[in-house]
């Protein structure tokens, strides 16, 4: 590991511990030559995700971007963001295990339904209205009418 001080390659490890729940190593580190004290991580590299939108277009998976997006169908629902980073965090893994690395958005957007649905109607139907670009009332109502047979459905069937 190079020294951001004075560039040199030899270092020894002060001391290491799991950091991001586990997800990435931290550590302290001193350089053998100026004594200078600094801190690495040590992750997973992980192959990127591309994500072909509804124009076609390509561009690598933006947890951040999600994120934004289901913010703003979670706000004043009662959703707090650290739910909604872990719901993004088991989306994100489920996409890394797959064997392709691209994934249409239309895909993505039916994943955030299936988790929104269970935890917030009200969520669930905002991130719908813009995900699937409801025109007007008519795709408000059917996608209620949609939601209201299965929850009828399964209460049937409990």
């Amino acid at each position: 590991m190079q020294c951001p001080s004075c560039q040199n390659t030899d270092s020894r490890v002060l001391e290491s511990r799991a950091a991001d729940g586990g997800r990435s190593v931290r550590r302290r580190r001193e350089c053998l030559n100026c004594e200078f004290r600094f801190t690495t991580y040590e992750r997973v590299e992980t192959v990127p995700i591309t994500v072909i939108k509804r124009n076609g277009n390509r561009e690598i998976f933006n947890r951040s971007k999600l994120l934004h997006g289901m913010n703003r169908a979670c706000e004043k629902t009662g959703l707090d963001t650290s739910r909604l980073e872990k719901m993004i965090e088991a989306l994100e893994l489920q996409l890394q295990q797959r064997s392709a690395r691209e994934v249409s958005s239309a895909e993505i957007g039916e994943l955030v339904l299936t988790q929104l649905k269970d935890v917030s109607e009200v969520a669930y139907i905002r991130f719908a209205s813009v995900y699937r670009q409801f025109r007007g009332i008519d795709d408000f109502v059917s996608t209620l009418e949609t939601m209201n047979r299965e929850q009828e459905h399964l209460a049937a069937v409990s």
